[in-house]
């Protein structure tokens, strides 16, 4: 036998086959990197979904895990559970290099919005997250979300990369406090402090920002896998110096983590938090229309972001066909539908594709086994959370923001002599990092489309979904007032 035969036959020739790795002009190195990338860009999740949901008491006066007191280790232990059995399904079954976890935004509103209800507990509260879970999955089992996905317009699937790149780039600049509200509130943001790069913490962004755009145009491979690593050796190096402190009220402290090498390499995870769910108690303790809408409004912020994600993504990495549609679509949603379900069992809010994904396809990954790897890394970091708890945002977030550069480069491709078209596009990708929400961006894309094809006569143009989900954008626009009406 050949060695090219055996090659094929082998584990690596499965591997290849399965994950189609040639095919899409991969590797199984460049999977394996683009797969850490991912990781240590979005490992920051399983710090900071604690802190928004694990020192949020409910109406009751009780934290996450049952207790009067915050217990942050256990809600870190089942975020990176439920993160890394879902990417790993993501990857094993779509096929398709998108990482899932606790979806930001969403679990605010499920702390906020929903656990501190008069009578509401946590569990109620994952309840809610639960049954919105199962309603999407059955629309997504019926078609029904595949369906209005490919009724959405070519160039609004580009305006929605566009504006998840400028989202993920604002995101990677205000975490790591590159840009900031100032304390003067004279304006909305500023850069830096008083407009200079006055904190240690923002020299580590700039290392880590150059090291990116010097080694991608330099065409070196993994370049910000490396870029991650060389900021957190400068994070280090300046840490051991200065003893800084971790507060983002702080202006020349850490933003979240101090770089400083753990006590300990490893511990036990406590998984006690997963399960505990009251399934239907909200919608005793709650007035039913009040639940009603409250499972709506998770619905609706968790139908078209994936949809965005999943786009962007596509895009970036070459996959999308000439509609702008990725391979295996259906599966996609399908296993970010079982997210939602996933997550409130576990009780860590609902799981969503991460837009940080688009970080490991800059560094080449291009099938599912990078979601395979970054899956497994989630799993691994519920034993080694001091490991990954040592790379600051200030050597992450560049990372951010290379990457929403490579996503912007789509807006050639949108006419802008056609307003119809332009002022929707226009819309759609500048509200997501204004209004720090990739539905909202979708939202006023898809009703302004709508209209202006109303007003100049072109209507039939309008795909029947597109009136749907336009019409379901005005409700979710005006939620609040509702909301506030019935109480």
């Amino acid at each position: 036998m050949s060695a090219t035969t055996e090659e094929r036959t082998g584990f690596a020739g499965r591997l290849d086959s399965y994950f189609e790795i040639t095919k899409r002009g991969s590797t199984i190195g460049r999977e394996i990197r683009g797969g850490l990338t991912t990781f240590f860009t979005m490992a920051y999740i399983v710090v900071l979904n604690p802190i928004i949901i694990g020192t949020v008491p409910d109406s009751t006066g009780h934290y996450l895990g049952g207790g009067t007191e915050p217990n942050t280790a256990l809600v870190a232990a089942a975020t990176a559970l439920i993160a890394g059995v879902l990417t790993i399904l993501m990857g094993v079954w779509a096929r398709f290099p998108l990482a899932l976890a606790t979806g930001l935004g969403l679990n605010a509103f499920v702390a906020y919005g929903i656990a501190t209800r008069d009578g509401m507990t946590w569990q109620q509260a994952m309840g809610f997250v639960v049954i919105e879970g199962i309603i999407i999955t059955v629309l997504v089992m019926t078609g029904f979300r595949k369906a209005v996905f490919a009724a959405v317009p070519p160039f609004l699937k580009q305006a929605i990369a566009v504006g998840i790149g400028l989202f993920l780039a604002f995101i990677g600049l205000f975490d790591s406090g590159m840009v900031r509200i100032p304390a003067s509130g004279a304006t909305p943001t500023e850069f830096g402090i008083g407009g200079y790069i006055g904190s240690w913490p923002m020299v580590v962004f700039v290392v880590g920002l150059f090291t990116a755009v010097i080694l991608m145009v330099k065409k070196v491979r993994g370049a910000l896998l490396i870029s991650i690593a060389v900021a957190t050796a400068t994070a280090f190096l300046i840490q051991s110096v200065l003893s800084l402190g971790a507060d983002p009220a702080v202006a020349n402290d850490w933003a979240l983590v101090i770089p400083q090498a753990p006590s300990s390499f490893a511990s036990l995870p406590d998984f006690s938090l997963i399960g505990q769910v009251d399934l239907f108690g909200g919608f005793t303790t709650l007035p039913f229309v009040t639940a009603l809408l409250i499972v709506f409004s998770l619905l609706m912020a968790d139908f078209f972001d994936t949809m965005g994600t999943m786009t962007a993504v596509g895009a970036e990495a070459g996959l999308n066909d000439e509609d702008g549609n990725p391979p295996r679509s259906q599966q996609i949603l399908l296993v970010d539908s079982l997210g939602a379900v996933g997550g409130g069992l576990g009780s860590v809010s609902s799981n969503t594709t991460y837009i940080e994904s688009a970080a490991g396809v800059g560094d080449g990954a291009r099938t599912g086994l990078a979601s395979v790897v970054t899956g497994i890394a989630f799993l691994l970091s519920t034993f080694l959370t001091p490991l990954y708890d040592m790379v600051p945002f200030e050597a992450a977030t560049p990372v951010l923001v290379v990457v929403g550069f490579l996503m912007v480069a789509q807006v050639s491709g949108i006419d802008w002599k056609d307003y119809r078209i332009a002022i929707p596009a226009f819309l759609t990708f500048i509200l997501m990092p204004f209004g720090y929400s990739i539905s909202v961006g979708i939202g006023a894309g898809f009703i302004s489309y709508v209209v202006l094809q109303v007003v100049t006569g072109a209507a039939k143009r309008v795909h029947p979904l597109m009136w749907v989900t336009a019409g379901a954008f005005v409700v979710y626009f005006a939620m609040g007032p509702i909301m506030n009406v019935i109480g």
